[in-house]
């Protein structure tokens, strides 16, 4: 079956990292744009990160120089590393593919994200 994994979420002080993995079953992702989005309670879900399948990056602003995105095709996986979290970080965090030709993709169950201050 189609499915993204996330994993890496937890509860990490100010300042602090975490590494955010999605490993993908069912599909290969080299075809496939890989972004991360984040939600937190009440708000809208909004992108934070993606990566084409070219390796091309793009960040919201609040993001750049903390956050970076990464892919690994070989291990099917994508990755979101997240350096000097801050409170305002805390959400929960999607995982999401996109194919970069026909529009159709996949999403993740998403994992917790807390920052503590």
């Amino acid at each position: 079956q189609v499915q993204l994994v996330e994993s890496g979420g937890g509860l990490v002080q100010s300042g602090g990292s975490l590494r955010l993995s999605c490993a993908a079953s069912g599909f290969t992702l080299s075809s496939y744009i890989m972004n991360w989005y984040r939600q937190a309670p009440g708000k809208e879900r909004d992108l934070v990160a993606g990566i084409s399948a070219g390796g091309v990056t793009n960040y919201t602003d609040s993001v750049k120089g903390r956050f970076t995105i990464s892919r690994d095709n070989a291990k099917n996986t994508a990755y979101l590393q997240m350096n000097s979290l801050k409170p305002e970080d805390t959400a929960v965090y999607y995982c999401n593919a996109r194919h970069w030709r026909f529009s159709y993709g996949f999403w993740g169950q998403g994992t917790q994200v807390t920052v503590s201050s």
